[in-house]
């Protein structure tokens, strides 16, 4: 059994700052990210540059993210090709994004563009040993009208596999976005087993008293973005079903969202979940001699 890697997120925009401030603690593994823009970034230069910051540290870039909308926007879709054509640059073996929309249409108008676009794109990704995988953000958006993003929901989920059953091609799964839709993320993780390729670090707070009050649609927030070890969940028991469905891959926290663990907290905030991670998944390895 290959233990889980505790990771963090780095922004593209920010990598040399942010990963040279990481690699000082114990995250064992790296993903950055760029949202909706690559601005001209030079991968070649970054991936150079996060060699050299990550020198012998034994620490790596596991995954690329670009979470853009590659099935109207053809800029978005040429740089999604660019991240998945340099992520062997990185060391990389998985690449993030957005499932894409039609926007302001029903999930199930956008399904013939997401599979003459995501076809491709998946076998892209396999020509170079690369898993791609779909952030489950619903990015403000609903059934009926979906904004970047139709992978929010299980029943996109369903239909995104039929149209695409890749087996490189899977889900960047984070309970976060199913708790803001008020799903039990958990079984998730046996429905799913097969297409759980990747894994963000987040949680949430429900405010159950809120919704009680005033419901889903009211002026005050009804769940809040969380570090784990601050939300809802309970760490131990996703862990134990991505071991028990033999799960290889990393958790690689996502901050920068947390209400209270921000600013000048932020970097409590992520060691917190670093640290929270690592006893949920059963400490560090150690081979018994028995």
């Amino acid at each position: 059994m290959e233990q889980i890697k505790i990771g963090t997120i780095v922004q593209g925009g920010k990598y040399k700052q942010q990963l040279s401030e990481f690699v000082k603690y114990g995250f064992e593994t790296f993903q950055l990210n760029w949202h909706m823009e690559l601005n001209n970034a030079d991968l070649e230069k970054i991936a150079q540059d996060c060699k050299e910051i990550l020198a012998d540290s034994g620490k790596k870039i596991t995954t690329l993210g670009l979470y853009c909308n590659p099935l109207t926007n053809q800029s978005h879709y040429e740089n999604l090709k660019y991240v998945i054509d340099s992520a062997a640059l990185f060391g990389a073996t998985t690449v993030g994004t957005f499932a894409g929309a039609l926007e302001g249409e029903p999930v199930e108008a956008s399904i013939p563009r997401f599979k003459e676009v995501f076809s491709e794109l998946a076998k892209r990704a396999a020509d170079k040993g690369l898993n791609l995988v779909i952030e489950n953000c619903p990015m403000g958006g609903s059934w009926k009208k979906a904004t970047c993003n139709i992978g929010f929901n299980p029943r996109a989920w369903d239909m995104m596999f039929e149209a695409v059953p890749d087996k490189n091609f899977g889900l960047e799964w984070e309970p976060t976005h199913q708790m803001v839709q008020l799903i039990d993320p958990l079984p998730q993780l046996k429905q799913y087993k097969s297409r759980i390729l990747h894994i963000h670090g987040k949680d949430a707070t429900i405010d159950r008293e809120a919704i009680s009050r005033m419901g889903i649609l009211g002026e005050k927030p009804f769940v809040y973005h969380r570090f784990p070890g601050f939300g809802d969940n309970n760490w131990r028991d996703i862990f134990f079903w991505l071991y028990m469905n033999g799960y290889e891959g990393d958790i690689c926290i996502e901050g920068f969202h947390d209400p209270v663990y921000r600013k000048d907290w932020e970097m409590t905030g992520q060691l917190h979940a670093l640290e929270y991670l690592k006893f949920c998944r059963g400490g560090d390895f150690t081979p018994a001699q028995l």
